[in-house]
């Protein structure tokens, strides 16, 4: 499996699962979950995305860390894309897993995760979320996982801020203080557009690479790329931007030769 390596106009392309074993909308469809999934990723790979994370989205309400039960069915669906395809594959254990995305990748080959809060305390659904970039960097070294990338989120989407004058400078600041290998700047929710006035604020103060993370589509690839180095991009690959759809590789196709791939 190819490691994962930083480029400029780096498209992620999102694989997002069906609803996992034991949770709210599981309807017992074990089969269709992982086809689906395999489907979306080779999708993904034939339209020349770059690489692919694969992300438990269909669990809502989502929990800061994974059931059990979740976390092996996630383990099995990551292990097969792995096999299935020949660019870097990522994990992302919503809502705040990094345990079981870090024990995941290095079980199968993954190359990459992402971690929603690094550095801030948040606000989200269910609670209060702690920062947890220390606890994912060293668990990283323990088991041995140093390879695995770290793309962290600063002030991430779909919660608030528990101090809410902390700049998204600071946020930034601190997730490369702490060894993040890049950041992700998102809108308020997945399909919302990252603003740009962000992403410009956060790529003056950082030197690892910045990637948006919601929002990308053909209106905006161009504006957006002209300042990050890559982006994170799901639902503006699915018919009407629906996140329980499969990729479409012509929405995909679309939206990649915009900036020439």
């Amino acid at each position: 499996m190819p490691k994962f390596e930083f480029k400029k106009n780096m498209i992620i392309g999102m694989v997002h699962l069906l609803p996992l074993i034991n949770t709210t909308h599981y309807k017992d469809n074990n089969e269709e979950i992982i086809n689906r999934a395999i489907e979306d990723a080779k999708t993904l790979e034939g339209a020349n995305v770059d690489a692919i994370m694969v992300e438990n989205m269909g669990d809502s309400p989502l929990r800061e860390t994974l059931k059990h039960e979740q976390a092996i069915m996630l383990a099995v669906i990551v292990s097969k894309i792995v096999d299935a395809v020949n660019i870097p594959v990522g994990v992302d254990a919503a809502f705040n897993d990094y345990k079981t995305s870090l024990s995941i990748s290095k079980a199968t080959g993954a190359s990459f995760i992402r971690i929603p809060v690094f550095v801030d305390t948040v606000i989200y659904h269910n609670g209060i979320i702690y920062p947890k970039g220390a606890s994912a960097i060293e668990y990283r070294k323990e088991i041995m996982a140093n390879d695995v990338k770290i793309l962290a989120d600063i002030q991430v989407k779909y919660t608030y801020m528990l101090n809410q004058n902390i700049k998204i400078e600071d946020s930034a600041k601190m997730a490369e203080a702490n060894h993040a290998d890049a950041v992700i700047v998102t809108g308020s929710s997945s399909g919302d557009e990252t603003p740009i006035d962000l992403v410009e604020r956060v790529k003056r103060i950082v030197k690892i690479p910045v990637f948006i993370g919601s929002g990308l589509s053909e209106s905006n690839i161009l504006k957006e790329l002209s300042i990050a180095d890559g982006a994170i991009v799901g639902s503006s690959l699915k018919k009407d931007k629906k996140i329980e759809n499969p990729i479409s590789f012509e929405l995909t196709r679309k939206l990649l030769e915009k900036i020439g791939k």
